[in-house]
């Protein structure tokens, strides 16, 4: 098969786009002079974003290793995946995600809408800019996502279908590792940490036996528990946002799985954010209005999810035994722990594992970007023992609080 006629995978480049949209779909003019940027800097995709005279579009292409380790393969099916999900996602949640345009599995490539005017929520982030709408609107996105696809409203014979639909084995098994094993025990030497804070995370988190026995029902919960379609890997780099609106993207790791994993993943990201502006040299007044801001949104997210979770649940519930009283209020308790628990297990895999995260690693302060780390680490650690007591945004803010304390302490000694 020649390079232009698409007909078997090679990984494009900007000179293949023009022709391989055109032979794609009808989306610009025959004549029509194309510009194309790649504008992804991951490691397991190409992104790239191809312009006309007056609209635009993205193509993202599978790669079938990551660009950090050739020797590393991945499924070409997470290209279905991404797309099945974002597909159900528009008609539970319209306007939070973006419109898929083409999905083609020859090429491993995904053709979707350029989300003009938005901005990655962790570049904007990182800009302390604020979104006084972002809880109302991201809550509302999560409670529609969760529990449309889960067994309170769904037909439980059509979710099981959907379940194996979702299937997605070897994204999940990168998270079992990656998120879920390596942060405390290191079992493929794939870890990096600051010199600083080696002994640390030798003792608090390798060699602590208490917390793997907490990791390890973590691990379980999220392989056993099929309870919603979930994102998987839903954090700021997989959110653009606007002043009035949030697209969700990137769902290639999507399955069914623990209700949870969404809610604390991304919550986790909050606090990252939260650590790269204290590690500000100057706490400037916008730094310190910045920070309050991003912990009062905390508070107000876990509040309005609650809110509207219970309020869609009484609405929605289908199955006779869960509209028993109490059992939506066990079902959201259970529910929040389990975010609490991802939430320390993102926050110690994106600081102690092979995946770095960019809100610690841009802090150009050795010393800084040190006991950033190490604060994130305490936290981490925290909601992972205590999760059962953490199911409010204020309860996320005490352990915050707790984890600062500690880290104070630790250097008067």
């Amino acid at each position: 098969m020649g390079r232009n006629n698409y007909g078997s995978y090679f990984l494009m480049d900007t000179k293949d786009l023009p022709s391989y949209i055109k032979s794609k779909i009808d989306f610009f003019g025959n004549d029509e002079v194309l510009t194309v940027d790649e504008i992804g800097d991951g490691d397991v995709n190409y992104i790239f974003r191809v312009r006309g005279a007056e609209k635009s579009l993205i193509v993202k292409q599978a790669g079938r290793v990551t660009r950090v380790d050739p020797t590393w393969k991945l499924t070409m099916d997470r290209g279905r995946i991404e797309t099945e999900y974002l597909t159900v996602q528009r008609k539970l949640t319209p306007g939070s995600v973006p419109e898929i345009y083409l999905y083609d599995p020859v090429m491993g490539a995904i053709i979707m809408e350029d989300l003009a005017g938005y901005t990655l929520l962790r570049k904007a982030l990182l800009e302390r800019r604020r979104f006084p709408t972002f809880a109302d609107i991201f809550s509302t996105y999560l409670v529609n996502a969760l529990i449309f696809t889960s067994d309170v409203a769904e037909d439980h014979l059509q979710k099981k279908e959907m379940v194996k639909q979702f299937a997605n084995p070897q994204m999940c098994d990168i998270f079992e590792k990656l998120r879920n094993t390596e942060p405390f025990i290191d079992l493929y030497n794939r870890n990096r940490i600051l010199p600083e804070n080696l002994d640390f995370v030798h003792r608090e988190f390798y060699e602590d036996k208490v917390l793997h026995l907490e990791a390890a029902k973590l691990k379980f919960e999220f392989m056993n528990n099929p309870q919603a379609l979930i994102h998987s890997d839903l954090h700021t780099g997989s959110v653009f946002v606007r002043e009035d609106s949030i697209k969700v993207f990137d769902s290639e790791f999507a399955f069914f799985g623990p209700m949870g994993v969404d809610l604390g993943n991304f919550t986790a990201h909050l606090f990252f954010a939260w650590a790269n502006a204290d590690a500000e040299p100057e706490q400037a007044a916008n730094i310190v209005a910045f920070k309050q801001w991003l912990l009062d949104m905390i508070e107000e997210m876990f509040g309005l999810f609650a809110k509207k979770f219970k309020a869609a649940f009484t609405s929605n519930a289908a199955d006779v035994l869960a509209k028993t009283p109490g059992f939506c209020e066990w079902y959201l308790n259970t529910l929040l722990v389990e975010a609490a628990g991802v939430c320390g297990l993102e926050l110690a895999r994106r600081t102690i594992g092979l995946s770095h995260i960019e809100d610690l690693v841009s802090i150009e302060d050795e010393k800084r970007r040190a006991r950033a780390e190490c604060l994130v680490l305490r936290l981490a650690k925290l909601l992972i023992l205590n999760r059962d007591r953490v199911v409010r945004g204020a309860d996320y803010i005490l352990m915050l609080q707790q984890a600062v304390e500690d880290e104070k302490n630790n250097h008067k000694e």
